[in-house]
């Protein structure tokens, strides 16, 4: 832990009665805010950065994005030709429209009945299975949700069909219905099952239209692996998951032109939302029961020395991490604050040292750090009083890196011993 105090606002001028003969330093007790201070590594955050792959194996068709294009959710990115899934929407319109009208033709008994039932079982089941694949290899999770919903929406449809027609099948088979009408709920599981192969191909390659699942710039290709490690993940504020999980973003994977091949799964671009910048700090497992939420921070960027930049903490994450010391520590996210004017502007990745302020004394009785002795077990501080060096047992409260507040032993606008103090004697004359 590395503490660190700023006092904002003193009441008193301190005072220094500083003798040349004498390496005995004294000063005032003054009334000061002071910050108690814990300091962390961190790192900028975007809000959501949501990497959209190929959801089939094909080429890019259509790209409309250019790189550090602002765009908005739902804008058209690119347009992916995937033969495979539109051989497979053609086959399934082109086995719809050849059903009959009526019942299936040729069945002449139960068994053909059975044999017929069974393949439309499979059928079903093939088409369900290939749905499904496709579904998952859709890297937006909007889309790839609503997609396997459709599947399973379609499944739970035609296992119903499917079960009207077994009954029925056991109707015929104990002498209560007839062949024709069990033939009836056949054909209505057919009719369903070709309906819904065509229906969950189509919808496959509606999905090779990717678009923008978020506002925000467009960097083509996907997260590109560091050398160094990391995820995706760290560089987010939190409150979105990306689209895609990957290496942190230190580069991208090489752009695939118009007209290359795409194998399943390949990024084609990312959209990075930095309508929202945060950060994330790795405090230590000693400091963060100190962090809550609401507490402010102020931020040093190793990219802009000398800008001045703010944060407060929204949350602190229940689990912990390994550190880059090696240590247990938990990630701190916050939200940056509004920047001042002619400050850059942060980017996602950016290293930065992030001050929280843990602790907070407003109107409180300070002293210089370098005051604090110890004697006898116990902090104590060398007053000057009735003209003669006095140790003063103390209380301390919040502590910061030059200040330190005192809940009891010393008044305000007492004169203390702020260096020396190694050469002083109870009783003695202070000058």
């Amino acid at each position: 832990m590395i503490i660190a105090g700023v006092v904002l606002l003193a009441s008193q001028t301190a005072v220094s009665c500083d003798e040349e003969t004498s390496a005995v330093r004294l000063g005032n007790a003054e009334v000061a805010t002071i910050d108690e201070i814990v300091e962390a590594p961190g790192t900028v955050t975007a809000r959501t950065a949501a990497t959209l792959t190929a959801p089939a194996a094909g080429t890019l068709g259509e790209l409309h994005a250019e790189p550090g294009q602002r765009v908005r959710k739902g804008d058209v990115l690119a347009v992916i030709d995937s033969p495979d899934l539109t051989r497979r929407r053609d086959a399934a319109r082109e086995a719809l429209a050849q059903l009959p009208s009526g019942s299936p033709a040729g069945i002449g008994g139960i068994s053909e009945f059975t044999a017929v039932r069974r393949r439309t079982d499979e059928q079903a089941a093939k088409a369900f299975e290939q749905a499904r694949e496709s579904a998952a290899a859709i890297a937006d999770p909007q889309v790839r949700k609503a997609l396997l919903d459709q599947v399973g929406a379609a499944e739970a449809g035609y296992r119903t069909a499917s079960s009207a027609s077994a009954a029925a099948l056991r109707s015929v088979q104990s002498g209560v219905a007839s062949l024709g009408r069990a033939m009836g709920s056949l054909s209505a599981a057919q009719r369903l099952q070709a309906e819904q192969a065509y229906e969950l191909a189509d919808a496959a390659v509606d999905a090779l239209t990717l678009r923008a699942p978020v506002d925000g710039v467009v960097q083509l290709g996907g997260p590109a692996q560091p050398a160094s490690g990391g995820s995706l993940a760290g560089l987010l504020a939190g409150g979105q998951a990306p689209a895609v999980a990957g290496g942190a973003v230190a580069g991208v994977d090489p752009a695939v032109p118009e007209g290359g091949y795409l194998a399943a799964g390949t990024p084609v671009v990312t959209v990075v939302d930095t309508g929202r910048l945060g950060l994330t700090a790795e405090v230590d497992e000693t400091d963060v029961l100190l962090v809550g939420d609401g507490i402010g921070a102020d931020i040093e960027l190793d990219a802009a020395p000398g800008a001045v930049f703010t944060a407060k903490v929204r949350s602190v994450d229940l689990l912990p991490t390994t550190s880059a010391r090696g240590g247990v520590s938990y990630q701190v996210r916050l939200d940056l604050g509004p920047l001042e004017k002619g400050s850059p502007t942060p980017r996602p990745g950016m290293s930065a040292i992030i001050r929280l302020k843990v602790r907070q004394a407003a109107d409180a009785i300070t002293v210089p750090a370098s005051a604090i002795v110890s004697t006898g077990g116990r902090e104590s501080v060398w007053t000057v009083r009735a003209g003669r060096y006095e140790a003063v047992p103390v209380r301390l409260g919040v502590q910061g890196e030059d200040t330190v507040q005192i809940t009891s032993g010393v008044n305000a606008g007492e004169r203390v011993v702020i260096a020396g103090a190694d050469q002083v004697t109870a009783g003695a004359e202070a000058p």
